[in-house]
């Protein structure tokens, strides 16, 4: 696994680029054309109203600083002495961008703070909760933790399956037998990761690739072409990880499959199955049913513990006395 750090930042110039493009956000630049190339290196904005009246200690460099109806109303109830004295106090930090949302027209005294200061001010039509939905998610696009890891990203009945393994042990003929069982290909070989709202990976394979699978043998095939688009996906979420690890006589393996394993990586943990590779053993299949066990956990149906738990009752006398007991109650 390559990690790579979050990117160092966005500039204001490209976001109001990438914004216009998608038409996500209409942005209007009312004023700091100057600062444009100031870099953004938070994705959530801040709405820190209590800056403007003295209380700027929360100001966070680098994050993008929302004036919603509150603060414009506040900056406008200020005498024209105290709002000079308060924007250029919060002017004076090193913010990337200032944010007015629905649609007010800034008072004069902010474009000129933000011009002295050379610090874009935008503008827009979309309410406080809508502006900052939307920019935080095109923020949180550029700035997540992004690695690239070695193995093949499988769609297997809604689960996102990475499997991971060293090379030559047979992941791509893994996730090919899988395909051929009706499951949909992401990537292989190269998975490029990417941490969103800093709770979950999502996986995508790069543009260059996409579709194509080595197997040794046949050399380079396209899934597409070969099993159609419902073969296929452009990205997935990462919720299990499959390590695949050559079978070693002697060794001990896990027999029960009650302690959970974890598979870290961009700083989030996701589950993981340890599965020894061996002839004779179709891993596809195992693979699977690996899924289909992962969804019955996530939905609270753990088997190995239900079954243990079973035994532990029926081995504990005191249990078995009281159920025997409940059983009997129950027939009078």
């Amino acid at each position: 696994m390559t990690d790579t750090a979050p990117p160092q930042g966005v500039t204001v110039a490209t976001l109001l680029r990438d914004l216009a493009d998608s038409r996500a956000l209409v942005l209007d630049l009312a004023a700091g054309r100057a600062g444009l190339e100031r870099r953004i290196i938070i994705p959530q904005p801040q709405k820190t109203g209590l800056a403007l009246s003295g209380f700027d200690a929360y100001l966070h460099v680098g994050r993008v600083l929302v004036f919603g109806e509150s603060e414009i109303r506040y900056v406008e109830s200020l005498s024209a002495a105290q709002r000079v004295i308060s924007l250029k106090r919060v002017f004076s930090h090193d913010l990337p961008c200032v944010l007015v949302t629905g649609g007010f027209t800034p008072p004069p005294e902010v474009v000129a703070a933000a011009e002295e200061a050379a610090v874009p001010l935008l503008v827009t039509a979309a309410t406080t909760p809508e502006a900052m939905t939307r920019l935080s998610a095109m923020l949180d696009a550029y700035l997540s933790a992004r690695g690239v890891v070695h193995g093949v990203l499988m769609d297997i009945l809604g689960l996102g399956v990475l499997v991971v393994g060293e090379s030559g042990i047979g992941k791509s003929e893994c996730a090919l037998d899988l395909v051929v069982r009706g499951h949909r290909l992401v990537a292989d070989d190269a998975v490029e990761l990417r941490c969103r709202a800093q709770s979950f990976v999502i996986g995508s394979c790069p543009a260059l690739t996409r579709h194509h699978m080595e197997i040794r043998g046949l050399g380079l095939i396209n899934v597409q072409d070969l099993f159609g688009v419902a073969s296929t996906r452009t990205s997935k979420r990462v919720e299990l990880v499959v390590q695949l690890e050559r079978w070693e006589s002697g060794r001990e393996y896990d027999r029960l499959g009650i302690d959970d394993e974890f598979y870290e990586t961009l700083g989030i943990r996701i589950p993981l199955v340890r599965m020894p590779v061996a002839p004779g053993r179709n891993v596809a299949i195992l693979v699977e049913v690996a899924a289909r066990n992962q969804l019955l956990r996530s939905r609270g149906h753990h088997a190995a513990r239900r079954l243990v738990d079973r035994i532990h009752r029926e081995l504990d006398p005191a249990t078995r006395t009281a159920e025997h007991e409940l059983d009997q109650g129950d027939d009078l």
